[in-house]
């Protein structure tokens, strides 16, 4: 399969995260951020074997885990940090997965990845806060990161109940909830964000120009990308979040 770099044109100049009048910025923004950090193409500064994550977010991270440990949860990083290239392997391989092997048109397949990936690009986890993790204590045979795995019951349900009553005391904020009538990326009862880091990185990402940050790139798919899907993309999928950190 060939990639291709065409992005279809609708009559407009660009696509800003800003041209959403009805979703206010964060007030929180006093650092600043290279666009080339915010897509995961620099190099940044990572702390902790296992964790990866910026040295404010890792050092908040260590000291909830250390408390977690205290009543009998194991905090194990799943994920962390993810560079551009990571989340193009991640998405090419879904890409081609869904339109060669399970036949569907590219459009469906599209669609069917970015109900759990994001964008090369658009991920938070470029960011160096964010953290998809789960109770290295429990065995949990085939793939951990199911919804139904952390329900009541079931294998994670412990660790959801801490998370749940303790994340926000170190500043960690699920990222996808399970509040109804969310869209975007479906409930992710295993993705957190440092909010102090998090919150000003969307903030400076908003500012930027989607459509022409997106338009030079190489991946599997990116030629059926249009002003409407991006449009709903943001909307959905990057900023109707967990509100707390907007």
């Amino acid at each position: 399969m060939e990639r291709r770099t065409f992005i279809k044109k609708g009559g407009f100049t660009g696509l800003a995260l800003t041209t959403l009048p009805h979703l206010a910025f964060s007030k929180d923004k006093d650092l600043e951020f290279s666009i080339l950090e915010l897509m995961g193409k620099s190099d940044i500064k990572l702390y902790g074997k296992g964790i990866n994550l910026r040295k404010e977010a890792h050092d908040a991270f260590v000291e909830m885990k250390q408390a977690a440990y205290r009543d009998g949860i194991d905090l194990k990083v799943v994920s962390s940090y993810r560079s551009f290239e990571r989340q193009r392997t991640i998405w090419e391989r879904k890409f081609m997965k869904y339109t060669e092997n399970d036949n569907m048109a590219p459009l469906a397949a599209i669609d069917k990845i970015i109900e759990y990936s994001t964008i090369p690009g658009t991920s938070r986890h470029h960011w160096g806060t964010d953290v998809d993790i789960v109770d290295g204590n429990r065995k949990v045979t085939g793939d951990v990161l199911v919804p139904s795995k952390f329900g009541e019951g079931q294998p994670y349900a412990d660790f959801k109940k801490w998370m749940d009553e303790n994340a926000k005391t170190y500043d960690f904020y699920l990222v996808y909830t399970d509040v109804p009538g969310r869209r975007g990326f479906k409930y992710e009862p295993w993705h957190y964000s440092y909010a102090p880091l998090s919150k000003p990185m969307l903030a400076e990402f908003r500012r930027k120009n989607l459509m022409q940050l997106l338009k030079d790139e190489d991946f599997y798919g990116a030629e059926h990308f249009t002003e409407g899907f991006l449009t709903h993309y943001i909307q959905d999928n990057i900023l109707d979040i967990n509100t707390e950190l907007l």
